[in-house]
C-alpha cells in the first residue's frame, strides 16, 4: 500500500529545525537535542526535519558547532525515522546561487552524512533554479520533496501553483510540498489547493504552514478533508506563533477519525515536557513578536523566521518605533519588485530594502546590493517584470532595463580552492570545503577555531540544581496602600563572548566628522573591510560590507580621498549611525 492510499495523516516533526529557527533564532544546540532523540525515533513520524535552512549558518556563526557533525550525531541516534532537510534550490543553504560544481558536491555529502529526505524550493518558484538540485538529489538516492513557495498576490493563482506541481513531478519529485512559510493559507484555500493537486499529480501532497496568522491548525484539518498526506508540526513548547501548529493538540484532534495518526499521546506529552525545559533554557532568545499570532501577516506576508529577526534588527537599531511602518512598506516593495514570494532569500531582500526605505527617510535612497542583483536576474525570474520606473530608482542613470535571468555558474571550486590556500584556511575534509564555500567570511574564522559560542550560563538541563540558580532578592512594593512581596532573581543568560566585550572597547569618535565619515546606515555585523589606512578611495567605491537581516550590503564612500582612520573590525556588531571609517 502506498502513502497516497492511506487514510491516516503522516506527520513531520520540525522541532529540531524550523520550530526553533522560527522562535529562538535557530539557537538550539546539539547537546540539547541528543537526550531526546531516542524517544523521538519511537513516535512513528514520517520524518524528523533536523537540518538545512538556517541551521547551517547558525551553527558556525553563533554556536561554534560543526553542522556536519550535528547531522552525524543525530543519524547515529535515530535508527528508525528518516531525517529531512530544507534546501534553497541553487542557493543550497546560502543566500546566493552557487556554481554547478558546488551543487553536485554539496548535495551528495548531505546524503552521505545522514539525510534521507530533501525538501527543495526556490524563492521565486523558478523551475530553472530547481532542475539541477532535484536531479543531483535524485541521483544521490534521496527522497525529494519539490516545494511550491505559497504566497498570495493578484498574480498568484491555483492554476499557477498546479502547473508548477506538474513540472516538479515530471522532474522526478517523490512528494509535492505546499510550503506556506508565512502562515497565510486559509482553511478554504488549503482545501481548494490540496483538492486540485491531488487530481493533478500522483505523488503524495505535504502541507507546511506556520501559526503566524493563527489559522495553521484549522487549515491543516481542512487539508485533511481534501486528502492531504503529510503535514508539519512541532512539539507545543516550540509551536505556535511564527512556528508550526502544535503537534500534541493536532494529534488529539484527529483521534478516532479516519485521519488518526495512531500516535501514543502519553509519549508525546512526555517529549513535550522535555522540550519545555529546553525552551526555558533559551528563554532570553524568545521574541514576544514571534510567539504570538497576528492576522496582519495576511497583508505584509513576512514569514515566521523573519518576524523575530526584523523585530530584533529594528530594536538594535533603536528604531523599534518604525516597526509598523516597515511592515506597511514591505508589501509596497514586494509589489514593485514583481511580487516575489517572501521566503529566504527574497524575504530578506525585500525586508532589508523596506527597512532602508523607512530608516533613510526616502524610498530607494540607499539600495542594497542584493536588490540590484535580484533586478539583474541573479536570483531567477520575478513573477512579473519589474517596471522601468522602479529600475530607474534602483540603478539611476545606469538602469539595465529588463534582463533575462543568468545561467548557472559552471565552476567555482577552483577559485575557492585558491582562496583557501591564499588565506591558509585549515580544510580537513570535503565537508569543511563545502562549509567554506557556503559562508567564506564566517567559515574561515570558524575553521580556524576563532569563533566562540554565545555564552548561555544556565547549566545543562539534566544538571540543574538549586545551587546553580542565583539567589533571589525580595522587595516589598506598595500599590494603592496594598503591599506585594516580589522576588527578583538575576538573569542567568549572557550571549556576549569575552572576545566581543574586549573588542567593544574599540574607540569610536565622540563627535561625528561632517565630511569624510563613513556611517553605518543600519545595525549589523561588519563582515569585510575592503580598505586599510592609507588606501586611496574613489567616490562610490565600496569600503566595507555590512551584514544585516542575512543580507550583505556594501557601504560605499561618498567622497574621494585617503583612508585616515578605521573605527570598526570584522565581525563587530555596529549600530545605525556608528562611524566606521574616516576618509580625508
Amino acid at each position: 500500500m502506498t502513502l497516497g492510499e492511506l487514510n491516516m495523516v503522516m506527520i513531520i516533526d520540525t522541532t529540531l529545525r524550523d520550530a526553533h529557527q522560527s522562535l529562538i533564532a535557530t539557537r538550539m544546540r546539539t547537546e540539547d537535542m541528543i537526550p531526546i532523540l531516542g524517544k523521538l525515533d519511537e513516535v512513528g513520524f514520517y520524518s524528523l526535519e533536523c537540518w538545512g535552512g538556517a541551521t547551517f549558518d547558525a551553527c558556525i556563526r553563533y554556536l561554534a558547532e560543526d553542522p556536519w557533525e550535528r547531522l552525524r550525531i543525530i543519524k547515529a541516534n535515530v535508527k528508525k525515522t528518516r531525517l529531512q532537510m530544507l534546501l534553497r534550490g541553487r542557493n543550497l543553504l546560502g543566500y546566493r546561487h552557487y556554481g554547478k560544481d558546488i551543487i553536485k558536491k554539496f548535495i551528495p555529502l548531505c546524503v552521505k552524512n545522514g539525510i534521507d529526505i530533501i525538501r527543495i524550493f526556490d524563492a521565486l518558484n523558478d523551475i530553472n533554479n530547481l532542475e539541477l538540485p532535484i536531479k543531483v538529489a535524485k541521483d544521490s538516492h534521496a527522497i525529494v520533496q519539490g516545494a511550491i513557495s505559497y504566497t498570495i498576490s493578484e498574480v498568484h493563482t491555483i492554476d499557477m501553483f498546479t502547473d508548477l506541481a506538474i513540472q516538479l513531478e515530471k522532474l522526478g519529485c517523490d512528494v509535492i510540498c505546499i510550503k506556506d512559510m508565512s502562515g497565510i493559507i486559509s482553511p478554504q484555500a488549503a482545501f481548494d489547493l490540496v483538492t486540485v493537486l491531488k487530481k493533478a499529480v500522483r505523488v503524495p501532497i505535504n502541507l507546511h504552514t506556520h501559526c503566524t496568522s493563527g489559522m495553521g491548525s484549522i487549515s491543516y484539518f481542512a487539508a485533511c478533508q481534501a486528502g492531504v498526506d503529510i503535514v508539519d508540526c512541532a512539539f507545543s513548547p516550540f509551536a505556535g506563533g511564527a512556528s508550526q501548529p502544535p503537534l500534541e493538540s493536532f494529534v488529539a484532534s484527529l483521534k478516532n477519525t479516519k485521519f488518526d495518526t495512531g500516535f501514543d499521546l502519553a509519549k508525546l506529552i512526555e517529549i513535550g515536557k522535555y522540550f519545555l525545559s529546553v525552551k526555558e533554557k533559551y528563554g532570553s532568545l524568545c521574541s514576544p513578536i514571534a510567539e504570538r499570532s497576528d492576522v496582519s501577516v495576511l497583508i505584509h506576508q513576512v514569514p515566521g523566521g523573519m518576524i523575530s529577526n526584523l523585530y530584533s534588527q529594528l530594536k538594535e537599531q533603536k528604531a523599534l518605533d518604525k516597526y509598523q511602518e516597515v511592515l506597511e512598506e514591505i508589501p509596497k516593495v514586494r509589489a514593485e519588485l514583481g511580487y516575489p514570494p517572501l521566503v529566504t532569500p527574497t524575504s530578506q531582500i525585500v525586508g532589508t530594502q523596506a527597512v532602508l526605505n523607512i530608516i533613510m527617510g526616502e524610498r530607494y535612497k540607499k539600495v542594497s546590493e542584493e536588490v540590484k542583483n535580484y533586478c539583474l536576474g541573479l536570483y531567477g525570474r520575478p513573477t512579473i517584470p519589474i517596471s522601468s520606473e522602479i529600475l530607474q530608482k534602483i540603478f539611476g542613470d545606469q538602469s539595465p532595463g529588463s534582463l533575462p535571468p543568468t545561467d548557472p555558474i559552471e565552476s567555482e571550486l577552483d577559485k575557492i580552492t585558491l582562496e583557501i590556500q591564499r588565506e591558509n584556511i585549515p580544510i580537513r575534509s570535503e565537508e569543511d570545503l563545502m562549509t567554506y564555500a557556503m559562508y567564506p567570511q564566517i567559515a574561515g574564522k570558524f575553521l580556524r577555531g576563532e569563533i566562540e559560542p554565545e555564552k548561555i550560563t544556565l547549566p545543562p538541563i539534566e544538571k540543574i540544581s538549586t545551587t546553580n540558580i542565583p539567589t533571589p532578592q525580595e522587595f516589598i512594593i506598595s500599590v494603592d496602600d496594598e503591599e506585594f512581596r516580589v522576588s527578583i532573581r538575576p538573569t542567568m543568560f549572557s550571549t556576549v563572548s569575552k572576545e566581543t566585550k574586549e573588542k567593544e572597547t574599540t574607540s569610536k569618535p565622540k563627535v561625528i566628522p561632517k565630511k569624510g565619515a563613513i556611517i553605518s546606515p543600519m545595525q549589523g555585523m561588519i563582515v569585510l573591510i575592503k580598505k586599510k589606512i592609507g588606501d586611496y578611495v574613489k567616490v562610490g567605491e565600496p569600503v566595507l560590507v555590512l551584514e544585516a537581516m542575512k543580507m550583505q550590503n556594501e557601504i560605499q564612500s561618498d567622497v574621494e580621498g585617503t583612508v585616515k582612520e578605521i573605527y570598526a573590525f570584522e565581525t563587530e556588531i555596529v549600530d545605525s549611525g556608528d562611524v566606521l571609517m574616516l576618509i580625508e
